[in-house]
């Protein structure tokens, strides 16, 4: 089926990220849907991926843009039908390009089946065992359960009609469900048998160090959690994954286990991803990282430092659908990211020329650091963040449960430009309906603007990943650093291939070479100019 199939492509393919409701929409109802992503399969494959991974597209009350599921064995009718979904995988895998879809073990939606079950069904039963049910404090019972916060702000409970609380670390319409029950081990391990048989071929883990909680459910001070963690990265919920891995491994090409495992212990984060755990995971210390060399080099090191004793290929990552755009966030004078910082950075002043430039720079450095790479929609395209969108259009419950004072992650999310007719830039048919978050004026940053623009963030991109798809020495494997100044981060990788970038204020000298393969921008007499980057033939 894959022309260039292994049984461990995790370890160095470029994966293209798709959140459904922003990619394309064919049927005009202004929400992006399955028909419009098969549509664009041409697209990708000459963009030069290798995998797709999809944001969830099962049935939702979309309280959290998906992350809240209803049913874990269908899509939702917004996207189109589990037959499409079907047909997409099968039309992918014509391309060379594998599926990777998400998969929520942490909660489910309060529309979900069982939690519907377990509001009729009352204190006590069987169905309330599947979450987190608790009886309040106080006189009445009128306080929570605990003093847990939800990474979504407010309190981590909500109360029902009979009296008792149930447990929500984030949104109140994402019940979070009770690890300790075996239906609930049970079920999620049939969940995965359903989709791998469809021929998905990896998942990506959400939140996946939630899972698990302290069954005392004490309190704590957030500010000085004790260890272990109440409701994170506790030891039970490796024999979740261990679980896991045995039924991914149990297949003729074994499925790949990707974890978000969003831990500051970056020991601790390696140990999800021990042989018989899962086979790779997010690099959040990546992608937070400031444009500075010194950082972005110790950064580099730790990763790979962390990754081999376990022997799994590091991952990297620029952005996603949870953070701030790189061109806009490497525009500030502060250009790393923090979730806890997003309230304080939202509409700091941004150089948007700057930050296209830098952006540019670090996707040659991305695309050439050992193991796998992520590339989130419209990153190829140099889009920024929406920071201005109207308080009426937000849909991030981050935003509605701060009362309006943290933006959430709307900007990022919003529809792709495809083409300059159109009111929604060609996300949508004529005539469709608005789109449901408003697009700026994008004509200059559509792909069909820079498709015919040889000097575009687009073509850029695709003139990278086909060279990363046929060097060699790219992808997983060994790297070995320059000597250089202090503001250049420079490496070399197999087969004679040496990437350079220079972050300091001045054009630098490159290193002998014999050919220059690609560069962020042009360089001037021969040298790369500051906030650029150049791949080279050094042999």
């Amino acid at each position: 089926m894959f022309h260039n199939d292994t049984r461990d492509w995790w370890h160095h393919a470029a994966i293209y990220q798709v959140y459904p409701r922003s990619f394309a929409d064919a049927n005009g109802d202004g929400v992006g849907d399955l028909a419009g992503i098969r549509a664009k399969l041409g697209y990708l494959h000459q963009l030069g991926i290798n995998a797709i991974w999809f944001s969830p597209w099962y049935p939702s009350p979309m309280a959290d843009a998906g992350y809240d599921v209803a049913d874990y064995r269908d899509i939702d009718p917004s996207f189109g039908t589990l037959e499409e979904a079907e047909l997409l995988i099968a039309e992918a895998h014509e391309r060379d390009i594998r599926i990777i879809i998400d998969i929520v073990p942490n909660h489910c939606s309060d529309a979900h089946a069982w939690f519907q079950r377990a509001l009729a069904e009352g204190p006590g039963s069987p169905a309330r065992d599947l979450f987190w049910f608790r009886a309040g404090r106080g006189e009445h019972g009128e306080l929570p359960p605990n003093d847990w916060n939800s990474i979504f702000n407010g309190p981590a409970w909500t109360r029902v009609p009979d009296g008792e609380w149930y447990l929500h670390l984030f949104a109140p319409e994402q019940p979070d469900l009770n690890w300790e029950n075996p239906l609930v081990r049970a079920e999620f391990e049939d969940i995965l048998r359903f989709w791998f048989d469809r021929g998905i071929d990896g998942i990506r883990i959400d939140s996946a160090a939630l899972c698990v909680k302290d069954p005392t459910l004490a309190d704590f001070d957030p500010s000085a959690p004790p260890t272990p963690h109440p409701f994170e990265d506790r030891d039970a919920i490796h024999d979740i994954y261990r679980s896991w891995r045995v039924i991914a491994d149990s297949y003729d090409a074994p499925r790949a286990l990707i974890g978000e495992v969003l831990l500051a212990d970056i020991d601790r984060f390696a140990l999800y991803l021990r042989p018989d755990e899962m086979h790779a995971a997010f690099n959040f210390h990546f992608l937070g990282c400031p444009w500075d060399a010194k950082s972005l080099r110790h950064c580099v090191d730790a990763t790979l430092a962390s990754h081999a004793p376990v022997g799994a290929p590091s991952s990297w990552v620029l952005a996603n659908h949870d953070v701030t755009r790189t061109v806009t966030r490497y525009g500030r004078t502060d250009t790393g990211f923090e979730h806890a910082l997003r309230q304080a950075r939202h509409l700091m002043p941004t150089d948007a020329a700057l930050g296209l430039r830098r952006a540019r720079a670090a996707a040659l450095l991305t695309l050439a650091l050992p193991g796998s790479v992520y590339v989130y929609q419209g990153e190829e395209l140099g889009l920024p963040d929406v920071e201005r969108l109207p308080d009426d259009t937000r849909q991030d419950p981050i935003y509605h449960r701060s009362g309006g004072t943290d933006p959430g992650r709307d900007g990022c999310r919003v529809p792709l430009p495809w083409s300059s007719s159109g009111t929604s830039h060609g996300f949508s048919p004529s005539g469709a309906a608005p789109a449901w978050l408003p697009q700026p004026d994008w004509a200059h940053l559509t792909v069909e603007a820079q498709q015919a623009d040889p000097g575009s963030m687009l073509r850029l991109y695709q003139a990278a990943l086909a060279i990363r798809g046929n060097e060699s020495g790219l992808g997983d494997g060994p790297m070995t650093w320059l000597d250089t100044p202090e503001a250049v981060v420079a490496f070399t990788r197999p087969g004679g291939f040496t990437c350079v970038v220079n972050l300091s204020t001045e054009p630098v000298d490159l290193p002998p070479h014999t050919e220059v393969l690609l560069t962020s921008i042009d360089l001037t007499d021969g040298r790369l100019p500051a906030d650029a980057s150049a791949w080279l033939r050094t042999a």
